[in-house]
């Protein structure tokens, strides 16, 4: 039986965000998309057995999906302020600890919430280098369809190269919707505000937060360098290792859901229990 799914709006400071959820309970999982797509690419998590006894959340970034677009798009469409959108989405739905589970740029955006939310209790990255200004170009792997994640308009070739390189073809529909519904000023304030003097090194984040995370990606991935990842130093990495899960490439959670949610319980089951801290 899958999981009923439930859709709200809630207005903050980035404007209204769109988010859908399943499931209940005091344990919650926040999962945040990445570049120019959408909450429903996590459909299969929610509706999954991942929900039982557990309250499962995918938001909307603004100026994605059902979102608003950003009322200050220079405030919201960094790295930072989608981060601080998440949080405050946390916390107008008083949730006060979180797993947080991230995809791509969603991944980069929970980084940046180890220093932003208190309550987070464990992250997951999926397709996601902590990287550097200096590191960017060793974390991924610099596909010529890469360059439409920073463009601000972009062509049907654009998109098709895009949707192909994370999810292979054909995509469904939705995923190329998604992109085309985006707000192109959010990839072009991103990627400007990631050539800033304070752009912050996320290989740093994650070398000083004893926050547990677990590093999930696809065998196949071919938009980031997977020996990079297993190169970075994390302060307490679950299971201390990287894992890389067979026959799926850049969206593993979306290529191969039952393999993935697997995975994801476990730590799950680790960080709820205890077992994921990192002894002192």
């Amino acid at each position: 039986m899958h999981a009923a799914i439930r859709h709200s709006t809630v207005t903050t400071s980035h404007g209204s965000i769109a988010f859908q959820e399943s499931g209940a309970g005091a344990r919650a999982v926040l999962f945040i998309h990445g570049n120019s797509s959408c909450s429903e690419v996590f459909r299969q998590q929610l509706r999954g057995r991942l929900a039982h006894g557990r309250r499962l959340i995918a938001l909307d970034l603004p100026g994605h999906g059902l979102s608003s677009n950003a009322p200050d798009p220079s405030r919201t469409y960094t790295r930072g302020g989608f981060a601080d959108a998440a949080v405050e989405l946390l916390q107008t739905l008083d949730i006060a600890e979180a797993v947080v589970v991230g995809w791509s740029l969603g991944g980069h955006i929970g980084i940046d919430m180890l220093t932003r939310y208190a309550g987070m209790r464990g992250l997951m990255i999926v397709g996601t280098p902590p990287v550097g200004r200096d590191t960017m170009r060793e974390g991924f792997m610099g596909l010529p369809q890469a360059g439409a994640a920073g463009r601000k308009t972009l062509s049907d070739a654009d998109i098709d190269g895009f949707m192909q390189a994370i999810f292979g073809e054909p995509p469904e529909p939705f995923l190329r919707d998604a992109m085309i519904r985006s707000d192109g000023r959010f990839r072009e304030h991103l990627f400007q505000a990631m050539r800033a003097d304070d752009y912050a090194d996320q290989r740093v984040l994650v070398k000083n937060s004893a926050v547990p995370i677990a590093v999930l990606n696809g065998a196949d991935d071919k938009i980031i360098n997977l020996d990079y990842l297993d190169r970075v130093a994390f302060r307490n990495l679950w299971e201390a290792r990287c894992h890389r899960l067979p026959d799926a490439g850049h969206a593993p959670f979306w290529q191969q859901a039952a393999r993935f949610d697997s995975v994801l319980e476990r730590f799950l089951d680790d960080v709820e229990s205890g077992r994921a801290a990192r002894p002192i």
